[in-house]
């Protein structure tokens, strides 16, 4: 099994690769959404707006799957599973501020006023890679 620190999966999370993160609806069934990621606190770090959907399944229950792949490539891809923990306030805003650095070189352009930003810090239980192409 492969870990957040190998080499390959480093690099391919170190770039600005699009991620997609699965949690479980409240009538089980599976949501999946594009998102941003990082890797913080010893964790794969995710970042959203209090409210919205995905994050609402996360706090509620908070197993989830992330597959990052590679812009180029999809098949070189490194899938995450494992429980989310939830922070809000100051690190939660200026962790979007260092994603949005990540994928679009500024701070976070897209705050909507009395919006309240929550991250998610994903520890690991499994760890995949694969690169093939």
């Amino acid at each position: 099994m492969a870990t957040l620190n190998d080499e390959p999966v480093r690099e391919l999370l170190s770039q600005p690769n699009y991620a997609v993160i699965s949690t479980r609806n409240p009538d089980g069934s599976i949501l999946s959404t594009v998102v941003w990621a990082n890797t913080e606190d010893g964790g794969l770090a995710v970042n959203s707006a209090i409210g919205r959907k995905w994050p609402t399944n996360l706090q509620r229950d908070s197993h989830a799957t992330v597959l990052i792949y590679e812009s180029g490539n999809p098949y070189n891809y490194v899938e995450v599973r494992g429980k989310a923990t939830a922070i809000e306030g100051e690190d939660a805003e200026a962790h979007i501020d260092r994603l949005s650095h990540k994928y679009i070189s500024q701070d976070y352009p897209a705050r909507q006023p009395g919006e309240r930003r929550i991250k998610f810090v994903i520890e690991p239980d499994h760890v995949r890679h694969l690169r093939q192409g």
